[in-house]
């Protein structure tokens, strides 16, 4: 864990925003080290453990270097370090739109107001199906996203009944994310309709554009 003022940071790289309602946007992306939770599907492990300790004030200097406003601060999982919002918070104050991306185990009110939340719902395919604290579920605001990263027809049909039970589409992005490998997209699409929900297929660009390479 890092000393206050810190972060451990895996890396910063400028690229297309891949996933989210904000799919296609120019983004500067902030990858934290470190994650409590192991799913199954997990395409950027190596940021379990790589990393360094690295000042907020140089992180921030590194976002402004870029010349773009859209941040998204990712992981790992952001949450697990403290300095996360902090960083979120700096950051807001120099007028960037930033998005942070959660696992959603860790509580998400120590993020400032501002913070565009995008928050994923473990499936029970997803290996980490009991980690989803739902008290988050209080603290999310209008413009806060939800996403499950689904491996299965059977997490499709879990995904929907969380959707009807806490009403989650009627103020808030659902993002139904097919797991690469495991769910055929088309077929993601055709559960989708079926459903008659306003569900949102959310593929990810980054992997169609450049695969598995880590940054541009």
């Amino acid at each position: 864990m890092a000393p206050n003022g810190r972060i451990i940071l895996n890396e910063i790289f400028f690229s297309l925003q891949g996933e989210s309602s904000r799919q296609g946007l120019p983004c500067v992306l902030v990858r934290l080290t470190g994650c409590n939770l192991r799913c199954g599907y997990c395409d950027t492990t190596y940021a379990y453990q790589e990393g360094k300790d690295v000042p907020i004030d140089e992180i921030v200097e590194r976002v402004k270097a870029f010349g773009c406003r859209l941040v998204e601060i990712t992981g790992g999982e952001p949450m697990a370090q403290p300095g996360t919002a902090a960083l979120a918070r700096r950051l807001l104050d120099l007028d960037f739109t930033v998005m942070v991306e959660t696992n959603g185990s860790f509580d998400i009110s120590a993020l400032p107001y501002g913070v565009i939340k995008i928050v994923d719902i473990k499936t029970p395919g997803s290996g980490a199906g009991k980690s989803f604290w739902w008290d988050n579920l209080k603290h999310l605001g209008e413009k806060d996203e939800i996403k499950f990263v689904i491996t299965s027809h059977a997490d499709f049909e879990w995904a929907v009944r969380q959707v009807k039970k806490h009403g989650l589409a009627d103020n808030h992005v659902v993002n139904i994310s097919p797991a690469a490998g495991m769910v055929p997209e088309a077929d993601a699409a055709r559960w989708i309709l079926e459903s008659g929900l306003p569900l949102r297929l959310n593929l990810q660009l980054h992997r169609t554009l450049w695969g598995t390479r880590r940054a541009v």
